[in-house]
């Protein structure tokens, strides 16, 4: 099944039908070829658990595979609110800029970029209205350190692109980014809000805010 978007979002993806067969190598070079076609990403997502087979295809088929914690919420864990965390319904300039700067060094170990590499990239960027929630940790005398973006369809809401600036890692702001789109769903009524982390040791920064394992999932694509 291959998702095409529309309007503003992450770039979406190919994942396989629930329930299904076992996916093939002809099924995976089928896909590619229309997502190539369409001009979107050639990516592929899928819960380890439901379709276990579809790994070692991946592999064959030349796709690098990252196998992430899948967690979801478990509201009474949630930590009390960080005084200097918004949530926000419009995205401001730094949620994409933090974002970039945070991926671009991805774990949770300190780094060297930091604030001024932030504003050197603000330069020009604007402020936008989308469909989704967006949190930010703005601290007095140093600006937005961390940001995330809360997804949602239905009363299912997925937190995504949490980011922290390298500088300022190791603070619990990424962690408290997380906690208050997770808070801010459940007050708007979210009877599920879930997150997929980037490796072990980010998952553990999510224990920490109230999410447990709940199963694995797979994102492949080409090697880069």
């Amino acid at each position: 099944m291959l998702f095409v978007q529309e309007g503003d979002g992450y770039p979406l993806y190919a994942r396989p039908r629930f329930p299904g067969g076992r996916p093939s190598l002809a099924d995976i070079a089928a896909v590619r070829e229309r997502q190539r076609e369409l001009g979107v990403p050639e990516a592929f997502e899928w819960v380890h658990e439901t379709t276990p087979d579809l790994h070692d295809i991946a592999v064959e088929a030349g796709l690098e595979v990252l196998r992430a914690p899948l967690m979801v919420l478990e509201e009474d864990a949630l930590p009390e609110p960080h005084p200097h965390v918004r949530v926000l319904a419009t995205r401001p300039p730094e949620v994409p800029v933090v974002a970039g700067i945070a991926f671009s060094s991805p774990g949770t170990a300190r780094g060297e970029a930091g604030a001024a590499d932030r504003d050197a990239a603000l330069a020009g960027a604007t402020q936008e209205n989308t469909r989704h929630r967006h949190a930010v940790a703005d601290l007095p005398g140093e600006g937005v350190l961390a940001v995330g973006t809360a997804q949602r369809a239905g009363d299912v809401v997925e937190i995504a692109g949490i980011g922290t600036l390298p500088a300022a890692r190791r603070r619990g702001l990424g962690g408290a980014v997380t906690a208050a789109l997770a808070r801010d769903a459940l007050d708007r009524g979210a009877q599920l809000v879930f997150l997929s982390a980037g490796s072990e040791d980010i998952a553990r920064v999510y224990a920490r805010v109230g999410f447990r394992r709940a199963g694995t999932a797979c994102i492949a694509a080409p090697p880069a």
